[in-house]
Parts: structure tokens; C-alpha cells; sequence
């Protein structure tokens, strides 16, 4: 078997076996469809659901349900080389390249340690976290829920209507948005700081920041203060007129940093602005750093794209971000995944168009959203457009998120299949465009 098909199909067998342990009457006895569509979000790391997780599941269901979200978070490969690990074995180059592809790093070596590290860290955060969220809700295993929940960027609650029962907690909003920011740098920043020894004095033995970790950083912060003032300045007499200022603050931040990477949400989607909600859907397309749990077209893309375009309008023979010039390979790739991205959410908004016609959830604002939703596995959807939809529109958006998480590139080099060898040249001659 190519190694290019071990990660969708690595995916299609936990989704089948989530779905298997959700259909028991221990974990909640849900029907199969309704079991399907919970295990494919839980592992497309969504947040999109057909159910209330914290009623229509046991706690042995939640349980299921965390573990299916922290399996799609490491990613399938990164969990069987994990266990791969444990257990002694050596890896393989197919899975270093699958490993070097995932985190977006290439020559690195040591990746028993990489996953190893990978693994751990993750578990180290998040249980720091469940620690700082146990302050406030003084429940164990709520705070580990929602920990988890909130790092691998997933947006399952526990409690109906999102988190609007906790928008009276303004340190509980801040806590899980830095969960979220943190769970959206990806692992190879949050490695690359981690391994920068700052209290050495030469340069050359402290260790640099990547340019990949620079602009994940520096771009992060960027949207997030941007989205944090458009959001406050469009919805501060509106949706949050009746919240004192210091929830003002902290429900801004939740939602400034929610549409980039998680499915959680303070504030209704119907009660906000639409400009709020379009705002929102350019923020999920962007989505957050490569090698992280979040999806969309990733931020590093996006300022790829930016600054080849900005490039090209220069008529520069090369793209140069911050004093490095970029690969044409990382160009090349930045632009199918952008336009990837544009063509399956066009795709799967006309699908849902097509089966949701004459049904109660057909409105194209609503449909339009749940598209975008699915395939960058952000999560966030109008409260009634998931539960409303039809059969056949719940498979369309299971299909789209399982292209989401895969990736546009992976998907491309699924079926584009292996490079042939460019034998004959063709003359030139030009095409009037624009």
C-alpha cells in the first residue's frame, strides 16, 4: 500500500470505530448514522454535531468522544508511529516523510523523539490546563473535557448552547481562548520555543526562531488583535449590550479567536452582525498554523499567498519574506491549496443546496456557513442547521470534513497521483487574460 493512502484510510478505520463504540448502550446507544456523523467530527477535529454530547452521551461516551478527538489531533500517523515507538520499533522513511509533511518540517532529525515529544507535550498542556480550568467550574472531569477540547481545537461542550452558560466567567473565556491560541501554533512552534535555550549568551548556542514559527507567531497575533476590535467595535451594542465590560472583554477575546481554529462560541451566530458572521468565515478559511489541530487553508498559506501576489503586482522574479525567499515549491503548493479550498467550498455549498431544497433547513446564508464550517473543520454553525439537515446533506458535510482534515494538498496528491517526467516542450503563445 502507497504511503500517500495510509493517512485517509488510517482515518476512515478510527472513524468506523468510533462510530461502532457510540452505537453501544454503555457510550449513549446512538444509531449508526447519528454515531457516523459524531466519530467522523470527533476525528476531523469539527465540532459540527447532530447530538448534545452532554446528554445524548454516558460519560464512557465522552470518554470515546476525547479520545477520538485526540487521536485526530496527533494525527493517524503520528499515533501508530507513537505506539510504534513504545513499543521499539524503528520507523520507517515513509513514515518520517508522512511525520516531516504533517509538523512542516523537513531535515529534522530524531523523530522518535519528535513524536515522543509530540505526544507528551500535548499532554502536558492539557493537563495544565484542566488544572487552571478546575478552578473555576470545580469539576474534574468537566475541566479535563473541556481542556482537551479546547487545545485540539475541537468544539464539543458539555453544556447546551455552547458556552453561553459561561458567559458570566470572564477567566474561564480567557482561559480556554489562550488554550485555543496555544492548541492553534501547531507543534512545531511550540517545539522551536521550547528548544531555544534563551539564557545562553551566544547566539549560536541559544538556538533561533524559524521563519515559520515567526510568522505563525507574529500572524496569530495579528488576527487575533484584528478580529478582537471588529468584533468589538460591530457587536458592542449589540449582541453584547447587555454584559458588563469586564465579559465584554473576555467573550471578545473567545470569539476574536474561535473562528480561526474551534467550534466554540459565547455569542448565538443569529445574534450577530452580518458582517460579524462574514468576518468570521474569512477567519475560518484562513484557519490556523500547519501541524496543528485547526483547520482552513492554514495562516502560513495565506501570508504565502499574500506576499505572492504582492510580488507578482512588483513583477519580482522571487517571493522574499522577511529577508528569505521562498521556495517555488512552497508557492506552488500555497496556491492549489488556496484554490482547493475556494472549489470544495463551492462544491459543498451546491451539494447542500441541492439536498437541503424544499427542507426546513434550505437558507442560503446558513448553508453557506455550514460549507465552510465542515471543510476548515472550524465547527461553528447556526444552532438548528446541523440537527435540520437531511441524510443526505449530513453525508455531504461528513465528506467535506473528512477533505478538510486531510488537507487540500493531500487530497490533490491522492489524485493527481505520482510525477511523470516532462518529456516534449510545447512552443509558446499567449492567452489575453484579465
Amino acid at each position: 500500500m502507497k504511503a500517500k493512502y495510509a493517512i485517509p484510510l488510517g482515518f476512515i478505520g478510527v472513524i468506523l470505530a468510533g462510530a461502532g463504540l457510540f452505537c453501544l448502550p454503555v457510550a449513549g446507544g446512538l444509531g449508526f448514522l447519528d454515531a457516523l456523523f459524531t466519530s467522523c467530527s470527533a476525528v476531523c477535529i469539527t465540532g459540527l454535531t447532530v447530538i448534545d454530547p452532554g446528554v445524548s452521551l454516558t460519560t464512557f461516551g465522552r470518554i470515546v468522544l476525547l479520545t477520538l478527538v485526540e487521536i485526530g489531533c496527533t494525527g493517524i500517523m503520528t499515533f501508530g508511529t507513537f505506539i510504534l515507538v513504545v513499543a521499539g520499533q524503528r520507523l520507517s522513511l515513509a513514515q518520517e516523510f508522512s511525520l516531516s509533511n504533517a509538523y512542516g518540517v523537513k531535515g529534522v532529525k530524531g523523530f522518535r523523539g519528535l513524536v515522543l515529544w509530540v505526544v507528551l507535550s500535548m499532554l502536558v498542556i492539557e493537563a495544565l490546563g484542566a488544572w487552571a480550568l478546575n478552578a473555576e467550574l470545580h469539576d474534574p472531569f468537566r475541566a479535563c473535557y473541556y481542556s482537551v477540547m479546547a487545545f485540539c481545537n475541537a468544539g464539543f461542550t458539555m453544556d447546551p448552547g455552547g458556552l453561553e452558560h459561561f458567559a458570566h466567567r470572564p477567566l474561564f473565556l480567557v482561559e480556554m481562548g489562550m488554550l485555543i491560541v496555544i492548541g492553534g501554533f501547531g507543534f512545531m512552534v511550540i517545539y522551536n520555543f521550547c528548544t531555544i535555550k534563551f539564557w545562553r549568551r551566544s547566539l549560536i548556542k541559544q538556538g533561533r526562531l524559524s521563519l515559520h514559527t515567526r510568522v505563525v507567531v507574529w500572524a496569530t497575533l495579528a488576527f487575533v488583535a484584528g478580529a478582537y476590535v471588529i468584533f468589538l467595535v460591530s457587536e458592542y451594542g449589540r449582541s453584547l449590550v447587555d454584559f458588563p465590560w469586564r465579559e465584554k472583554l473576555a467573550i471578545t477575546f473567545l470569539q476574536a479567536v474561535t473562528p480561526r481554529t474551534s467550534g466554540f462560541s459565547v455569542v448565538p451566530l443569529e445574534a450577530l452582525h452580518p458582517f460579524t458572521r462574514f468576518f468570521s468565515e474569512i477567519l475560518m478559511f484562513i484557519g490556523a498554523a500547519p501541524g496543528s489541530a485547526g483547520g482552513g487553508i492554514k495562516i502560513t498559506t495565506f501570508v504565502v499567498f499574500l506576499c505572492t501576489v504582492h510580488s507578482y503586482c512588483r513583477r519580482r522574479r522571487e517571493v522574499v519574506l522577511s529577508k528569505r525567499t521562498i521556495p517555488p515549491e512552497t508557492i506552488r503548493e500555497a496556491l492549489i491549496i488556496t484554490f482547493t479550498f475556494f472549489f470544495c467550498i463551492a462544491l459543498t455549498t451546491a451539494a447542500l443546496l441541492v439536498t437541503e431544497h424544499g427542507g426546513p433547513a434550505y437558507d442560503f446564508e446558513k448553508l453557506l456557513f455550514e460549507a465552510v464550517s465542515a471543510v476548515t473543520t472550524t465547527g461553528l454553525a447556526f444552532s438548528d442547521t446541523t440537527v435540520l439537515l437531511s441524510q443526505p446533506g449530513r453525508l455531504v458535510v461528513m465528506i467535506a470534513m473528512f477533505v478538510g482534515r486531510l488537507g487540500a494538498l493531500t487530497v490533490v496528491l491522492m489524485i493527481a497521483g505520482d510525477d511523470a517526467p516532462e518529456t516534449v516542450r510545447y512552443p509558446k503563445e499567449d492567452v489575453l487574460v484579465g
